[in-house]
């Protein structure tokens, strides 16, 4: 509950029409007051900081000058969403951010009726504002759209995609331009450089009507800029310049540090701890791939904006002529690989499975259907927790595994990454290497670049009845089962190809698989096995255990599993459930 003596102004707030109600000269006022709140909730919780800090007036100009939720107002990228949920109704419960059953990370229309479009990855605002601008005009309904677009989300094509469609129908919507030069890290390219310089003409010659710059920290300017351009016809666009982290002094001298973060005492800041006994899966990527760079000088590594969380920060150092950030364009990522793979170099792109969702059409078309040798290294991969739904990595072996020429590979470790990545680096075509947020098992890394034989799995105990096919992460809970059920395990590390001879082979003198897999059972691994038994007319009761057909909501990455009946307890209550009888099953398999 809010310190009503520390925010007599704010606790005031309980929703924009309260606000609405507050002289201008007071404004200020509830926006320091609002910067002091979020900074001691995000202290005590974690989440996302430096974008939310960044906006903190922009929010409170917005919702004092617009009738919302009346007037649609989408935030563009959602993570700068926190000073908005608090001035919403849900300022005392803002520190359940990103927990389970707490607020969501980012806006989501289930919510709150304040959030009028879920947002997730970047770019999407302009295009879905333009939407219910068409559609509103149809029914003769005049309500103000706007949206703000933030961080790094003016870099993607489909922003410009959006812009160039509602100036040809000259939609009557707002477009505030947040310019804060971030996405995570540094925004990037010739549009971020000559921004500064020519925003006006640009826009201008889109077809929109251009205002500003304006101070994005002055209520005062923003309250005029906004009432200006407030009831203008047409599609209009005020650029703001705002700094990330604004207000917290060691926000804004490491903005990508603060970009997100965990608890931490405000009077200190983020005091950094020592880093985990084992590395993430991202720091193996990260070491494998400069390893790999000093071992061929074919390879470039290519990142949509995600140096930071991908584990490129090393390379990015140590090989900058080969190192691409392409900004928040995953489309353009993969096809600039696939040009630089028709000319004979080693492409990898360093890419979250969430983000490759926005590039598939370009996985088929210009990588798969071509062959080309482009590795895609898969961080993010199955379930990934306090992000949610938005950013969950459940799909990957679903929809990579239907295309021709592809290699799909799934590690139980660490160690068995860094070998899946040079196997995928050194195979002529394309190949997916996906691996999960997090730290491994704790094994031992080799130094050497090796490489495994495609489509071949690993048989770790042979036992009888049952046997139990892991994919990728979830050979630790597997091989407990495994022990517990006396079963055969099977450390598959191929999702394409499968490894068919082990399988048919497995199938004659067992009573019935198990397939475990952290990526939805529609479409994945297992479906894969059941379409390689059924192909060869085998018939065997198979159990698919992964994710269900259902949205992750967010919470830790054990409580997320644990929902979808993927640890240990829900494992086995599944299995004994399928199976009430296995010991019937190892004595036909005797």
């Amino acid at each position: 509950m809010i310190d009503l003596s520390r925010y007599p102004h704010l606790s005031a707030i309980e929703s924009p029409a309260d606000l609405r109600r507050v002289p201008d000269d007071q404004l200020g006022v509830i926006a320091d007051e609002l910067r002091g709140y979020l900074i001691e909730a995000v202290a005590s919780s974690g989440g996302h900081f430096g974008a939310g800090l960044g906006v903190v007036e922009l929010t409170v100009a917005l919702h004092a000058v617009f009738d919302t939720p009346h007037d649609r107002l989408i935030w563009d990228v959602g993570h700068q969403c926190y000073p908005h949920k608090i001035l919403t109704g849900r300022r005392d419960r803002i520190t359940t951010i990103k927990k389970k059953n707490g607020l969501a990370p980012f806006p989501r229309r289930e919510e709150s009726e304040y959030d009028t479009f879920g947002v997730g990855h970047s770019s999407t605002s302009i295009s879905a504002a333009l939407g219910m601008a068409i559609a509103l005009k149809r029914k003769g309904d005049a309500r103000k759209i706007i949206t703000v677009v933030g961080d790094g989300a003016m870099t993607a094509g489909m922003a410009f995609e959006a812009l160039n469609h509602a100036a040809d129908v000259n939609a009557d919507m707002l477009v505030v331009f947040n310019d804060n030069g971030m996405s995570i890290s540094e925004n990037v390219g010739g549009l971020n450089k000559s921004m500064t310089r020519l925003p006006g003409t640009l826009f201008e010659e889109m077809g929109f009507h251009y205002n500003g710059p304006v101070d994005g920290h002055d209520v005062q300017s923003l309250l005029h800029a906004l009432r200006a351009v407030k009831n203008l016809p047409g599609p209009q666009l005020l650029h703001v310049i705002t700094t990330k982290g604004k207000g917290y002094a060691p926000a804004e001298q490491a903005q990508i540090e603060y970009h997100a973060v965990g608890p931490f005492d405000p009077s200190a800041g983020v005091v950094k701890k020592a880093g985990p006994t084992k590395p993430t899966y991202s720091d193996v990527f990260g070491d494998w791939l400069c390893d790999m760079a000093a071992a061929d000088e074919r390879l470039l590594g290519i990142t949509p904006a995600m140096r930071e969380g991908s584990g490129l920060v090393r390379f990015s150092r140590e090989y900058p002529q080969r190192y691409f950030d392409v900004a928040i364009a995953e489309q353009h990522a993969v096809t600039l690989a696939a040009g630089m793979a028709c000319e004979g170099a080693k492409p990898v792109v360093a890419i979250y499975s969430t983000f490759l969702q926005r590039a598939y059409d370009q996985v088929i078309h210009d990588v798969a259907l071509q062959n080309l040798d482009v590795t895609f290294a898969i961080d993010r991969a199955g379930v990934v927790g306090p992000d949610g739904a938005t950013h969950a990595g459940s799909f990957d072996l679903g929809f990579l595994r239907c295309l021709p020429n592809m290699v799909i590979m799934a590690p139980a470790d660490e160690n068995e990454c860094r070998a899946m990545l040079t196997t995928g680096f050194h195979h002529n075509g394309p190949a997916a290497v996906r691996y999960p947020r997090g730290t491994g098992t704790g094994v031992a890394i080799a130094k050497e670049l090796e490489t495994l034989p495609i489509g071949k799995a690993e048989l770790r105990r042979r036992g009888h009845g049952l046997a139990i096919l892991s994919f990728g992460a979830m050979l630790a809970p597997a091989t407990e089962i495994a022990d517990a059920f006396d079963a055969t395990l099977v450390n598959m590390r191929f999702v394409k190809p499968l490894d068919e001879t082990l399988l048919l082979e497995l199938a004659k003198d067992h009573g019935a698989f198990v397939t475990l897999e952290d990526n939805a059972v529609a479409g994945g691994a297992g479906s894969a096995v059941a379409e390689c038994l059924a192909a060869h007319g085998v018939t065997l009761p198979i159990l698919h255990l992964g994710l269900p057909d259902a949205y992750l909501e967010h919470g830790t990455r054990e409580e997320v599993l644990s929902e979808a009946g993927l640890d240990l307890p829900g494992i086995r209550k599944a299995i004994v459930t399928r199976f009430p009888k296995l010991g019937s099953l190892n004595q036909a398999s005797a």
